[in-house]
């Protein structure tokens, strides 16, 4: 029985060609008719007329079909570098201590500057950062459990309780005692907001925001910190109350206000390329899953965009299916659409949309 070849949404694939987007690198192929050269969408040789362009899925379709490969972009390659980053990421989250670059690298095949650049590009953040994600997010799962702190450090991969200390007040603004213990020790204050969009809770450590939610109150925030000392806003929070109802009045100047969350690995990925996607625009779940380097991940990202802690500051609300509907959204669809209305965003009720 034949193999179905895999259907292209030629429009998308199309624009993303135009714009050079590296993102959907290894997701389609363009091939030029006139020159029987195929590439990848972010290869920096002048654009052919549109007439003069077919996709396809990967290299194999496009030299099934005669074509043969860019010597300049090797669009080929693409799959090995996904295929080499890929590995790295299993043996970082298979190891007890951290590998270093080196190790890394020859263990992939690269040479070690060359895979830094190739590691970031794909994911984001350097093996470095990833590796202390990964660390990190041991940790606060060890903390909750019946562990001293110490053990939970060092099965956690930490090669001495002051290397997690310092990443502990990088990523979660609390020592690790106090996360473990539901905040024991740290003060966090919170507003209840009246906001176009409803009532919303915002709460804030001494770092920065680390709640802004719809339809949450102070008691859901206490039972999230049950031993935090959890007090109203005084005056030096209002510099970040007001931030906040300007991120939601007016997006197109909301100021760049500091949050204090922390995510396993993949969360903090996501999050991070949700806060690149500007006002005004949107982006489908699967873009998201490609930008981070994992395009089959676009379930995963929904579930990331779902435990979202900081609406509005991380936008998780210009997300949106590739079929160009809303998708979900923790707040209800109505406010996702007042969102994307104010920042003149485009999406439909049906049908698709060409992101």
């Amino acid at each position: 029985m034949p193999t179905r070849m895999p259907t292209i949404d030629v429009d998308a694939a199309w624009a993303a060609f135009e714009r050079r987007d590296h993102r959907w690198d290894g997701r389609v192929i363009g091939a030029v008719k006139t020159t029987g050269i195929y590439c990848k969408p972010s290869c920096p040789a002048r654009r052919p007329k549109r007439e003069h362009v077919e996709f396809f899925p990967d290299g194999e379709a496009a030299r099934t079909a005669g074509y043969r490969a860019c010597l300049r972009c090797k669009p080929d390659e693409v799959g090995r570098d996904r295929g080499a980053v890929a590995r790295a990421v299993k043996l970082i989250e298979e190891a007890e201590e951290a590998p270093r670059l080196d190790e890394l690298a020859a263990a992939v095949g690269y040479a070690p500057h060359h895979f830094q650049r190739l590691f970031t590009r794909e994911m984001g953040v350097s093996p470095a950062a990833y590796a202390r994600g990964v660390r990190a997010g041991r940790a606060q799962s060890n903390l909750h459990k019946d562990k001293s702190v110490t053990e939970a450090i060092y099965d956690s991969g930490y090669s001495a309780p002051s290397r997690f200390y310092a990443d502990a007040r990088d990523r979660m603004g609390m020592t690790p005692s106090a996360w473990r213990d539901g905040g024991r020790g740290e003060t966090i204050r919170y507003a209840m907001l009246d906001t176009p969009l409803g009532r919303m809770l915002v709460a804030a450590t001494s770092k920065g925001i680390c709640r802004l939610t719809f339809d949450e109150d102070v008691e859901a925030l206490k039972r999230r910190f049950p031993n935090a000392d959890v007090v109203p806003a005084d005056t030096a929070m209002a510099s970040l109350i007001s931030g906040v109802l300007q991120a939601i009045e007016t997006p197109a100047a909301a100021p760049d206000l500091p949050i204090d969350v922390a995510g396993t690995a993949f969360q903090e990925a996501v999050w991070r390329e949700l806060r690149k996607i500007p006002a005004g625009e949107t982006r489908s779940y699967a873009d998201i899953a490609a930008a981070i380097g994992d395009p089959k991940a676009t379930r995963a990202v929904g579930t990331a965009n779902g435990s979202n802690p900081v609406a509005i500051l991380v936008p998780c609300h210009r997300v949106i299916r590739s079929d160009g509907t809303l998708g979900g959204y923790a707040g209800g669809l109505e406010r996702k659409r007042k969102l994307l209305a104010a920042e003149g965003a485009g999406w439909k009720e049906q049908g698709s949309l060409d992101l």
